[in-house]
């Protein structure tokens, strides 16, 4: 009974953690939120090379990359658009099993050139180490941006 008792109150600490609130998110002084020191997020205006990725980079005007990103959001499993305003989208993602949420922004400045740099952040929300996770969904939907442009073609 006792190692039963044990289990069930480790099980309710893990599932308390899994549904965080989310936290203080979004666009200050033209940035995203910075990466925690943890290498369970990713952010294209990160300084930290082993936290940095790339900024997707997208022609059109902010409705169309907007648009874009939502229709892309769409074709992914597992995720909830939570913010969506003119040049930021914000979605949580939840994993199947644990159901841990990591977050997920885009940030698209307008531009005066024809192409605007999408920045991108996601980060786990809960733990240390999410084994590779944000940086492969934001390498997903990095392809499924190339495929969008190569069909436009």
């Amino acid at each position: 009974m006792y190692k039963f008792t044990q289990l069930a109150f480790a099980s309710l600490i893990l599932l308390s953690g899994c549904t965080s609130v989310p936290p203080n998110l979004g666009v200050q002084n033209g940035q995203l939120t910075p990466c925690p020191k943890k290498p369970n997020c990713v952010n294209s205006l990160a300084e930290d090379k082993s936290q940095y990725i790339e900024p997707i980079l997208h022609d059109g005007k902010p409705i169309h990359i907007k648009n874009d990103i939502l229709n892309v959001l769409a074709e992914l499993d597992n995720n909830q658009t939570t913010v969506a305003k003119d040049n930021y989208i914000r979605a949580e993602f939840t994993s199947a099993v644990f159901r841990f949420v990591d977050d997920v922004e885009f940030y698209f400045p307008e531009t005066k050139s024809g192409t605007t740099k999408i920045h991108l952040r996601s980060a786990s929300r809960v733990g240390y180490s999410d084994f590779g996770v944000n940086r492969k969904r934001i390498e997903q939907i990095r392809s499924k941006f190339e495929a969008l442009k190569s069909n436009l073609e």
